[in-house]
């Protein structure tokens, strides 16, 4: 690792991030046989993954792009408010992506400032991810991915990944020291109530829960896994809550900013009850994968739970939804009572 490698590894490590690797452009290569082979597993996921193929190739819209800078961040550290446990998945509730209150999106900021005053040019997507970001910090040696496809360092998968390409050719890679997983362990496979992860490293887009509460699911009394949704309003933490190698990682040692207000207004009922305005301009920024045109879809998801886990209490909630001014959750409201 030379000088230039080192520096930057040195300052992401003292703004917060757990780990720092760089990989060259050429790493990433291998991503496209991944991606085949994951389409060959589930072929009706392939309209959805057709697009990645281009974070294989991205010196096609990058030609000065030379490495890639990928960063480990671990989110597992926050308060999560007890009621919110099993309806919003936990890194939703501290997605700092888009967050500028955070402490966590100003070190990314910082950080990528840091490497421009160093004189190297970068570029990044912080929603969504400039490249293939698990494939990327796997080649930095930063973790290993486990059978339920997601991201593991000393921290469990309760970590977010940042990548960066620069026009510097560099590299500082990792021997990862993690134990795989037992090859015989099928805890998360067990665990997921679609069967979404049907085989270890392999999941079907269309019927994880994380995808039916926000990028599908928009029809949910004729969703055939409306009942396995369970008490989900948006997002999943099952296959990883299963998972022994994130026992007792995540430590609750930090309040996440605005996390507690905002969480009062986030039960099943608040939901039911909420003015768009305030779905629109308040819930929507912090949970962004449902878009601001559709915000109607809280609503609906927080009728499904509430039918899966009825309690007398929520009757006249679901009643006053049955008047809402939005079409789709009339029809949701008035399903749900017919299903009771």
């Amino acid at each position: 690792m030379n000088l230039l490698a080192e520096q930057i590894k040195s300052a992401a490590l003292s703004m917060g991030y757990e780990k720092c690797g760089i990989i060259k452009i050429s790493d990433m290569l291998g991503y496209e046989e991944k991606l085949n082979e994951r389409i060959e597993r589930v072929p009706e996921v392939k309209p959805y993954y057709e697009g990645f193929y281009r974070f294989a190739h991205l010196q096609d819209t990058y030609p000065w792009a030379k490495s890639i800078v990928i960063c480990v961040r671990q989110y597992g550290k926050y308060h999560i408010p007890e009621h919110l446990k099993g309806s919003i998945a936990k890194y939703y509730l501290v997605d700092s992506r888009r967050d500028e209150n955070s402490q966590d999106y100003q070190d990314s900021l910082k950080f990528e400032a840091y490497m421009q005053e160093m004189g190297i040019k970068t570029v990044t997507e912080r929603k969504f991810g400039i490249t293939a970001l698990r494939w990327a910090a796997l080649k930095a040696g930063l973790g290993l991915v486990r059978k339920n496809n997601f991201f593991y360092t000393e921290s469990g998968s309760w970590v977010y990944l940042e990548a960066w390409l620069i026009d510097q050719e560099l590299e500082s890679v990792e021997i990862p020291t993690l134990k795989p997983c037992p090859e015989h362990c099928n805890l998360c496979i067990k665990s997921c109530p679609t069967s979404s992860l049907s085989q270890p490293y392999t999941m079907n887009r269309s019927s994880c829960i994380s995808c039916l509460t926000t990028w599908e699911g928009w029809d949910l009394p004729h969703e055939k896994f409306n009942e396995q949704m369970g008490s989900w309003v948006f997002g999943c933490d099952v296959c990883q809550d299963a998972c022994p190698f994130n026992k007792n990682l995540w430590t609750e040692d930090e309040e996440f900013p605005v996390l507690s207000e905002l969480s009062e207004r986030l039960s099943l009922e608040e939901i039911i009850e909420a003015n768009y305005d305030f779905l629109e301009n308040v819930v929507q920024p912090k949970l962004w994968y449902i878009p601001q045109e559709k915000v109607w879809r809280y609503k609906t998801n927080a009728l499904n739970a509430m039918l899966n886990g009825y309690k007398p209490e929520y009757l006249p909630f679901i009643e006053k939804a049955c008047k809402d001014e939005n079409e789709n959750v009339r029809n949701m409201a008035k399903w749900v009572l017919s299903k009771l």
